[in-house]
């Protein structure tokens, strides 16, 4: 294999034991695979993967993926997918909230800052990390469906998982305004930027880690996976699937 496109090919069944073609035009993303499971049930459809690095199921030209944790992961599934060139990736993932957020809380970021290091590798630092606007509106869109509201902002994403005990960090993090943070968002954005792909996310608050009692415990997660991951995936499934039936492009009018 000495091309791009003969390794991600390749690349994509290897990792998620699911064939090229079985993939739908619509993708999710999630880092969890109790959504996977939730999405296969919902639709009476088979989990693939089980055993490899990612998870998938796929029902209504739409396909759930589980890549794991991280920005490296998060890269690797963006690459993997121009294997498919999808017509729209939607990122569900969950993330701290450093303002006035509360556990459950939505949030509709307009940009990322590109705090993981991994984005560096595809795009240089000064470019920003976008969604696609047509998919955020989409999104949007079923969120008020719910009769639901959300916050929106930027969202800082990074390398480093461990860091609720450091004061110097969590002031940095003030300093520069975030909504919140996460671990993947940015990396997703500038590497479907860099492969074509239209990309948007849907962030779900699931601690709050700038204050000691925030910081989420095992216990703290049940309650958001009960109370909040249905409604989050309805929304996602919801929006992808108008999208589907619009038949129109989620690309910028103009793209390069």
């Amino acid at each position: 294999m000495t091309t791009k496109e003969q390794i991600v090919e390749n690349w994509l069944p290897r990792y998620t034991g699911t064939a090229v073609e079985d993939f739908g035009n619509y993708i999710l993303l999630t880092n969890f695979g109790n959504y996977v499971t939730m999405f296969a049930e919902k639709f009476d459809v088979e989990v693939k993967g089980n055993g490899r690095a990612m998870q998938t199921a796929t029902a209504n030209d739409i396909t759930i993926i589980n890549f794991g944790m991280g920005s490296p992961m998060a890269a690797t599934v963006m690459d993997l997918l121009s294997a498919i060139n999808p017509k729209a990736v939607l990122f569900l993932g969950k993330c701290g909230g450093l303002k006035k957020t509360q556990v459950g809380d939505l949030i509709l970021p307009i940009a990322a800052i590109r705090g993981e290091g991994t984005s560096d590798d595809y795009m240089p630092s000064e470019i920003p990390a976008l969604p696609s606007f047509r998919l955020q509106s989409t999104v949007s869109a079923s969120i008020a469906k719910h009769n639901l509201d959300y916050w929106t902002g930027t969202v800082y994403t990074t390398n480093r998982r461990i860091w609720e005990h450091d004061d110097s960090f969590k002031e940095y993090l003030r300093d520069i305004r975030a909504m919140a943070i996460d671990m993947e968002t940015a990396t997703i954005f500038i590497v479907g930027f860099a492969n074509s792909i239209p990309h948007g996310a849907l962030l779900l608050v699931s601690d709050n880690p700038m204050v000691p009692e925030g910081v989420k415990t095992e216990e703290s997660d049940k309650k958001v996976t009960t109370n909040y991951v249905t409604t989050h995936l309805e929304i996602g499934i919801e929006s992808l699937t108008e999208l589907a039936r619009s038949g129109e492009s989620v690309k910028h009018l103009r793209f390069e």
